[in-house]
């Protein structure tokens, strides 16, 4: 069975989308993303899907994906898991990735089509109101964006809509409140303050890594598992400055809300880095909670 995809051409089709079955995925204009969509954010996705890809596949195990299913990264960004879901459901299943930003649309639809991923179909449309017809996936991922959004439940909402009875919603979210740099420094508790008020000026709970169960189970999941990964990486790994890099992404940001002066930010980042450079310090920049539950199976009406 061969799915045809707008990645075929490089275009975008309506009458290919309605084929998928995802009807019309229209964004809000009104939509927040505590992080921003420069060239610098997208670059870091880019290396995040690389960095976090064993995690990801261990959460898409939890829910027993399979050849023929049906499954989407919401907010998938210019690459997400839409490889992994690919791969996951084979050439006789399909894999959709939503995300809001037109350009990290136009460059997951580059990926997967250079990718040879010609089951995948990327589309444009808000996480919140997706657009997507109800009951079309499996499974229904994200990851890394319900904690840049001031009203995470909508979206898990919206994920459990587009979740087919019986099928799995998955995330994986950080908890930015375990985080550790040993030998400690002062510039951390500094760099985490301005990073948590950054994230909270624009509504957004930079720990909902812990809240990820009580949200799954508020979205009428059942099923529900947690699993939590903190990981040390070693000088030269380019997750190691994860946190300096988010706050240089953010930049523009946290000086006009006066959280922080350029001057700060520049001797933060400065003394962050060199302290990273240092083989011998301990880096565990943030804790991530991976969760999962089930949508309940229709109820059969007995007349």
């Amino acid at each position: 069975m061969t799915w045809t995809s707008d990645l075929a051409t490089g275009g975008g089709s309506k009458a290919v989308d309605d084929a998928h079955g995802l009807g019309d995925a229209s964004p809000l204009a009104s939509a927040v993303y505590s992080l921003g969509r420069d060239t610098s954010e997208r670059q870091r996705l880019e290396r995040q899907a690389m960095e976090l890809h064993g995690h990801a596949a261990d959460l898409l195990d939890r829910t027993g994906i399979g050849a023929g299913q049906s499954a989407i990264d919401v907010g998938c960004g210019p690459r997400g898991i839409i490889d992994l879901l690919s791969a996951r459901v084979g050439p006789g299943g399909r894999a959709v990735g939503l995300d809001l930003d037109p350009v990290s649309v136009e460059l997951a639809r580059a990926y997967a089509r250079d990718s040879g991923l010609r089951n995948v179909t990327i589309v444009e449309g808000d996480a919140r109101r997706s657009g997507l017809h109800a009951s079309s996936f499996d499974v229904v991922h994200t990851r890394t964006l319900l904690v840049t959004v001031p009203d995470p439940i909508s979206v898990i909402t919206e994920m459990v809509r587009l979740t087919k009875p019986g099928g799995w919603v998955a995330a994986m979210e950080p908890d930015m409140s375990i985080y550790r740099f040993y030998p400690s420094r002062p510039v951390w508790d500094r760099i985490h303050e301005v990073f948590v008020e950054a994230f909270r000026v624009d509504g957004a709970d930079p720990f909902i890594g812990r809240r990820l169960p009580e949200l799954l189970r508020a979205g009428g999941l059942t099923e529900v598992g947690v699993e939590a990964r903190a990981d040390v990486f070693p000088a030269g790994h380019s997750r190691r400055t994860v946190l300096v890099d988010l706050l240089r992404t953010m930049r523009t940001k946290i000086v006009a809300r006066g959280i922080a002066t350029e001057s700060e930010l520049d001797g933060l980042d400065q003394a962050a880095r060199e302290h990273l450079e240092d083989p011998g310090t301990l880096a565990l920049p943030n804790l991530f909670v991976l969760a999962w539950g089930r949508k309940r199976q229709a109820t059969a009406r007995v007349i």
